[in-house]
C-alpha cells in the first residue's frame, strides 16, 4: 500500500510541475513585453527629433518632412503593442500565486477523495489481508458457514445463461449450485438440459442420477439406475457411476451385482484411502447378504493385501469387539429448539436429524426421522444407517449434524422450515448439542 501512495504522489507532483510554473512565468513575460514596447517608443521619439532638426536646417522640405513624419507614425502604431495589452495589472502577481496554491492543494485532495469514494480500496490490501477481510465480511453479514448463501451466485448464473444458453460450464455450475442449495427439482431439470446439450457424458449422467436419487429421498430405482448404466456403457471404469450403480443394486437386494460393481470401483481408488476401506466393508456386507448370511464369500479376494477372515472366533470376544467398533462409528447427542421459535412448531411436524460431510458431497450420510413433539430429542446416528453403503460417516474425517423441523414432512428443505447445525465433529463424538435457531426464508 505504501508503494501505491508513493507512486500516486509522484504522478500528482509531475502534473503540478506542468501547471504551476506556467502560471508563475506569466508576469515575467508581460514585463518583457512592456520593456520591449518602451524601447520602441524611445527610438521613434529620437527619429522625430532628427526629422525636426532636418527641417530646421533646410535639409528636408516641408512636404518631405510631413511625409516622413507620417510614415514614422504609422510604423510606430504597427510595432508598439496596444495600450491595454501593455498595461500590467498590479495584482497579477498575487492572483497567480493564489491560483497556483489552490491547484496544488485541490488536485491531490480531489484525486484521493474520488479514489476513496469511487475506487475499490481492497486493491490496496495484500492477498492475506484481502482474504481475512472477506472472511470477516461474511461473518459480520450473518452468513451461515454451514448453510451457504448461494443466492447472489444463482442470480448471476441465471442471467449468464439467459444471455448464452449454450454455455455448458454455466449449466454445470447451475446444477451444482441447485444441488448445494438442496433444490433437487431445479437441479434435476438442469441436468436434464445438460444431458441434451452434452450427450454421452458419464459425469453428467452420473450427476443427473445422483440428483434424481436425492429428489426421491435417496432411492435410485428407476430412471437413476438407467442413467448410471448408460454412463457405464460409455466408460465402464467411471468411479461415480460404479459407486452409485452398486448402491442401486444393493437397494434392490441384488447383492452379487452390487459387490461386482464395487470390486471394479475398488481398482480405481487409492487402496489406503478411507473410501477404499468403506468400499471393502460394503463389498464384504454385500457378499455376506448374497450368501444368505452364512458368511460364505466368493473365491475371488476383495483385495490382495486383505487377510483371511477367521470365522471361529469366540463369541464373547466378538461381541466386545463389535460393541467397541459400533461405538467408534456412531455419534450421539441432543437437539433443542430456541424458545423464540418454539411457538412456530406443531407437535406433528417432522424432525429430521442427519449427518453429512463437513467438506465434500452434501448428501446425507445417515438420517433419523422423529416428531417435533419429541423435543428435546436424544439421538444416535451410526454407519448402519447410511443411505449408501459406500458413503458412510466413518468415510470422512469430519461431519456436521443438522436438525430440521419440516412442516411438509419432506426431506427436501422448504421455506419456513426451522433448522440448526452442529460444529464440524469427528465420528465417535457422543456429546453433541444442537440448537434449532434459524428459519429458512
Amino acid at each position: 500500500m505504501t508503494a501505491f501512495w508513493v507512486i500516486s504522489g509522484i504522478f500528482i507532483v509531475t502534473a503540478l510541475l506542468f501547471i504551476i510554473p506556467t502560471l508563475l512565468r506569466n508576469k515575467n513575460t508581460q514585463v518583457k513585453n512592456l520593456e520591449h514596447d518602451a524601447v520602441n517608443i524611445t527610438v521613434y521619439r529620437d527619429q522625430l527629433v532628427e526629422l525636426d532638426k532636418d527641417l530646421e536646417n533646410d535639409i528636408l522640405s516641408q512636404e518631405q518632412y510631413d511625409k516622413s513624419k507620417q510614415e514614422l507614425q504609422q510604423r510606430m502604431l504597427q510595432d508598439v503593442t496596444q495600450v491595454e495589452e501593455v498595461t500590467l495589472q498590479k495584482n497579477k502577481k498575487s492572483h497567480n500565486i493564489a491560483l497556483s496554491t489552490v491547484i496544488a492543494l485541490m488536485l491531490p485532495l480531489s484525486a484521493v477523495f474520488l479514489y476513496l469514494n469511487i475506487g475499490d480500496t481492497r486493491g490496496l490490501l495484500s492477498q492475506e489481508q484481502l482474504a481475512s477481510a472477506t472472511q470477516m465480511n461474511r461473518t459480520d453479514g450473518g452468513e451461515d458457514t454451514e448453510g451457504h448463501d448461494f443466492s447472489a451466485a444463482l442470480e448471476t448464473l441465471i442471467a449468464r445463461l439467459s444471455n448464452n444458453p449454450g454455455d455448458i460450464e454455466g449449466w454445470v455450475m447451475l446444477g451444482r449450485t441447485y444441488t448445494a442449495m438442496e433444490r433437487y427439482t431445479e437441479a434435476s431439470n438442469t441436468y436434464a438440459k445438460l444431458a441434451e446439450l452434452v450427450p454421452n457424458n458419464p459425469q453428467i449422467l452420473s450427476d443427473y442420477a445422483r440428483v434424481l436419487g436425492l429428489k426421491n429421498q435417496g432411492t435410485l430405482a428407476g430412471k437413476p439406475t438407467e442413467l448410471l448404466y448408460e454412463a457405464l456403457a460409455i466408460d465402464p471404469q467411471f468411479p461415480p457411476a460404479l459407486a452409485l450403480a452398486g448402491h442401486a443394486e444393493f437397494e434392490q437386494e441384488k447383492y452379487s451385482e452390487a459387490s461386482t460393481l464395487w470390486e471394479k470401483l475398488l481398482t480405481t481408488i487409492p487402496p489406503d484411502s478411507p473410501l477404499a476401506k468403506s468400499v471393502r466393508d460394503s463389498i464384504a456386507e454385500a457378499k455376506l447378504l448374497a450368501s444368505d448370511g452364512k458368511g460364505e464369500v466368493s473365491d475371488q479376494p476383495i483385495a490382495a493385501s486383505e487377510p483371511a477372515v477367521e470365522t471361529d472366533v469366540q463369541p464373547v470376544n466378538n461381541t466386545a469387539a463389535d460393541t467397541s467398533e459400533t461405538t467408534a462409528l456412531a455419534v450421539s447427542g441432543q437437539v433443542n429448539i430456541q424458545p423464540e421459535l418454539a411457538s412456530k412448531v406443531a407437535p406433528n411436524d417432522t424432525l429430521f436429524i442427519y449427518a453429512r460431510a463437513s467438506t465434500g458431497p452434501k448428501m446425507p450420510l445417515a438420517i433419523l426421522r422423529l416428531k417435533a413433539s419429541d423435543l428435546p430429542a436424544t439421538f444416535t446416528l451410526t454407519d448402519d444407517m447410511a443411505m449408501m453403503p459406500t458413503m458412510k460417516m466413518s468415510s470422512f474425517p469430519e461431519i456436521v449434524i443438522e436438525a430440521r423441523i419440516s412442516k411438509s414432512g419432506q426431506a427436501v428443505p422448504a421455506s419456513g422450515d426451522l433448522q440448526g447445525f452442529s460444529k464440524p465433529i469427528k465420528v465417535g463424538n457422543d456429546n453433541i448439542a444442537i440448537v434449532i435457531d434459524k428459519q429458512i426464508p
